[in-house]
């Protein structure tokens, strides 16, 4: 089951023995054992019983709240873990220390990968000429490992993006979805609706990792610290937005499994959100690829999404206690 999302409005969760249940105008929506479940996401507004909230802690739970566009709200999980040696280690790399420059590096090179091996891909399957925009990430890929400043980093970071989303486009084979540009707070056409929601359930998910680690998910390296935000969880996410979500979003679209219909625009702030079909569709498809497997390549066995988000966690933990000398980010053919 892994993670259970809850996108029904004014549903009550409650606890039946050692079983989550999930109903809404008297009919039962789930029934499913707690020892499948691994995390709860309530998107909208639900009822949470105090038995619920009582054994997710208990079992190491956490329960996450959205909107039901997928902004994040909050989230109730156990205390922090006893492992002050790990954060200390995080605290001693913070700022332009060489540590935290290599962890950098990391993150900006494996998500610029993923980047470039999605489009060759595209490029070799279809006719689509983006050569141009490979490039442009080879470009902003190659002065990665002689560039020692954060901010230059970042720079590189926005450079290969912005290659990207230049031609996400052509990514799309669907004629009824347009992208021009990527833009948030909020979401003003369908696509960005889709990225922007994926986003938000993968925050989720690498937070709690970065939990169950017993890393502080709001001291990162790559992002700026700002009251409030989980750097960390950002930082981390960086290698697995285009594994992940944006795989997600461009096979829903060019599979046609969403249309222009299941897009609704909120009259007040102009956001485009996805209906309550839509979301159920999304949550689906979600699901199963976080499930799916394939071969890590440091740890060379097979593991699921949902598992590589542990796994590098860890192996950042490991670099950050001098345990590997190198922190591995994940980059997939």
């Amino acid at each position: 089951m892994g993670t259970v999302y809850i996108a029904e409005n004014d549903a009550f969760i409650g606890k039946t023995d050692e079983r989550l249940t999930v109903k809404a105008e008297k009919r039962t929506l789930l029934d499913v054992p707690l020892i499948k479940v691994d995390g709860v996401v309530v998107l909208g507004r639900a009822t949470v019983s105090p038995a619920v909230i009582n054994e997710l802690l208990e079992r190491n739970i956490a329960l996450t709240f959205l909107t039901e566009n997928g902004r994040y709200l909050g989230r109730i999980e156990p205390e922090m873990t006893k492992n002050l040696f790990i954060r200390k280690a995080q605290w001693l790399a913070a700022g332009e220390t060489p540590q935290a420059i290599h962890l950098v590096k990391g993150f900006v090179r494996g998500k610029l990968k993923n980047y470039r091996q999605h489009l060759l891909r595209t490029q070799r399957e279809s006719s689509v000429d983006i050569g141009s925009h490979i490039t442009r990430l080879e470009q902003a890929i190659a002065p990665i490992e002689q560039t020692h400043k954060i901010p230059s980093l970042r720079g590189l970071e926005g450079s290969g993006s912005a290659a990207y989303f230049g031609c996400f486009q052509q990514l799309i084979k669907n004629s009824e979805f347009k992208f021009s540009s990527r833009n948030r707070r909020p979401p003003t056409d369908p696509v960005n609706s889709l990225l922007s929601f994926g986003y938000s359930l993968l925050r989720h998910d690498v937070q709690s990792a970065i939990n169950i680690v017993g890393f502080d998910p709001y001291l990162g390296y790559l992002h700026t610290e700002r009251y409030g935000r989980p750097s960390l969880a950002l930082d981390v996410m960086e290698e697995f937005r285009p594994l992940v979500v944006d795989a997600i979003v461009l096979s829903l679209i060019n599979k046609r499994s969403l249309t222009p219909e299941d897009f609704i625009v909120e009259p007040l702030s102009q956001a485009v959100e996805l209906t309550k079909e839509g979301r159920r569709t999304f949550l689906t498809a979600y699901q199963q690829k976080k499930l799916s497997s394939f071969k890590h390549p440091v740890m060379g066995q097979k593991c699921s999404y949902q598992e590589a988000f542990e796994i590098q966690v860890r192996l950042l933990g490991k670099y950050l206690m001098g345990e590997i000398d190198k922190y591995p980010p994940l980059v997939l053919k």
